[in-house]
């Protein structure tokens, strides 16, 4: 009767922690993966897709990181391989690419809170007779990357395309971002 008992409570014990573990893997939450490059490659086609007046393939596009939207005086990795990322796809059409690493080339109107290209910029784009820049920001949520991507004419500042995407905040994701 006592082995009885105790194989019986062996069994209930066993059961019990079994349960008690998948609950807790269950109640887990899993790591969205994501393709990082395949949606920033694909945040590509949009921009081209929708542009407002075409682009011609004998004047450049200049790139320039994506910036923070809380400070956009500061990129991250993140920032700057989505511009690259994008930029790749630009080359791939045909068109000529020129980047531009400079953090202080942008800023935001504060009032109005558009997107405004510096003197700096014009210039610069300018003397490499570069009809547009590919500039974007992204914002930090909980959960969620928002980026927002946009081709930018530079001789008068008006927004050609633009193309807002989301990614989730994964252990990747933040670490490009500059978190641990």
């Amino acid at each position: 009767m006592r082995k009885l008992l105790s194989a019986l409570l062996i069994g209930v014990t066993l059961i019990t922690a079994g349960c008690a573990s998948d609950k807790a893997a269950r109640s887990k939450p899993t790591e969205q993966k994501v393709d990082l490059v395949g949606v920033l490659s694909d945040a590509r086609n949009p921009l081209f897709n929708k542009l407002l007046s075409p682009l011609s393939k004998d004047q450049a596009i200049m790139t320039a990181s994506f910036a923070n939207i809380d400070n956009l005086s500061s990129s991250s990795t993140f920032g700057r391989m989505a511009a690259e990322v994008i930029s790749a796809g630009l080359t791939k059409r045909g068109y000529k690419v020129i980047e531009v690493k400079m953090r202080d080339s942008l800023f935001i109107k504060q009032r109005a809170g558009e997107f405004m290209l510096s003197r700096q910029l014009q210039n610069i784009s300018q003397q490499h007779d570069a009809q547009a820049v590919l500039l974007g920001t992204y914002a930090i949520g909980g959960e969620n990357l928002y980026v927002n991507a946009r081709l930018v004419r530079t001789v008068d500042n008006i927004v050609l395309s633009s193309h807002d995407f989301v990614l989730p905040l994964n252990r990747d994701i933040k670490r490009l971002l500059g978190g641990r």
